[in-house]
């Protein structure tokens, strides 16, 4: 479908897919399709705390090695849960030392509070915000600063030159992370999109919708080609003067 609709490669989500975790079946898709993969995002979900090892430093070694021999240029990773401990205190640090070791970026990724009705829960740790720790290169991901309901361009900006990657999706605000195509939500996508092309920006813009409500292939299709448009015409906007 990537490949149908015109995208230069495609991030890799590794789940509880088992092709997802095959990185020589990955390989071979890639070639087949004629798509590279340019991303590897870690297996850092609540449903995937045994995909690649229990231990969250075995996933991001895995993740690594799974970028280097796909060709990838990022690894996209979550801040740990508060639940993780000792992952949490070595993380920031870690993550630097890995990011020593390799020429893939390890891009730290703003997460969000947990809310249920009129409660709200720190569930990550350091902090769900990463720009407020040391980090070589971070991830922003628009949805999450909807469901955050922080300001995204000021967060942009605490980024700046360590912006090593950017997931364009859209939202409303709402508790639940909605991933919209890119201009059916309230966050300032065009905005973001125009800043990264009058910077300069050399990393990707990956789109990461949600589709399941799609009642029909087609109707997939349509939404991803929407989000594909929308995304290039303004990161491909002329710089101004």
């Amino acid at each position: 479908m990537a490949g149908r609709l015109g995208y230069d490669g495609v991030e890799v989500m590794v789940w509880t897919d088992p092709v997802s975790q095959d990185v020589e079946a990955l390989r071979r898709l890639a070639d087949q399709h004629g798509v590279p993969v340019l991303a590897v995002h870690a297996p850092c979900l609540l449903i995937t705390q045994r995909v690649w090892s229990t231990d969250p430093w075995t996933k991001l070694t895995r993740a690594r090695a799974a970028a280097e021999r796909l060709g990838a240029e990022t690894v996209v990773v979550h801040p740990p849960f508060r639940w993780q401990r000792s992952y949490a205190r070595a993380f920031v640090e870690g993550v630097w030392r890995m990011a020593h070791e390799t020429d893939v970026r390890f891009a730290v990724e703003n997460m969000f509070p947990w809310r249920y009705r009129d409660r709200e829960m720190q569930a990550y740790a350091p902090g769900w915000d990463p720009t407020e720790e040391d980090f070589r290169h971070f991830t922003i991901d628009l949805s999450h600063t909807a469901t955050a309901r922080t300001d995204t361009l000021a967060m942009l900006d605490r980024m700046g030159d360590r912006l090593g990657h950017v997931h364009i999706a859209d939202g409303n605000g709402s508790a639940k992370d909605e991933h919209l195509v890119p201009g059916r939500g309230s966050q300032p996508c065009a905005e973001v999109l125009t800043r990264l092309a009058a910077t300069g920006f050399e990393g990707h813009v990956v789109v990461e919708v949600n589709t399941r409500r799609a009642m029909s292939s087609a109707e997939r299709e349509a939404d991803l080609a929407e989000a594909l448009a929308y995304t290039r015409r303004h990161l491909h906007a002329p710089r101004p003067a």
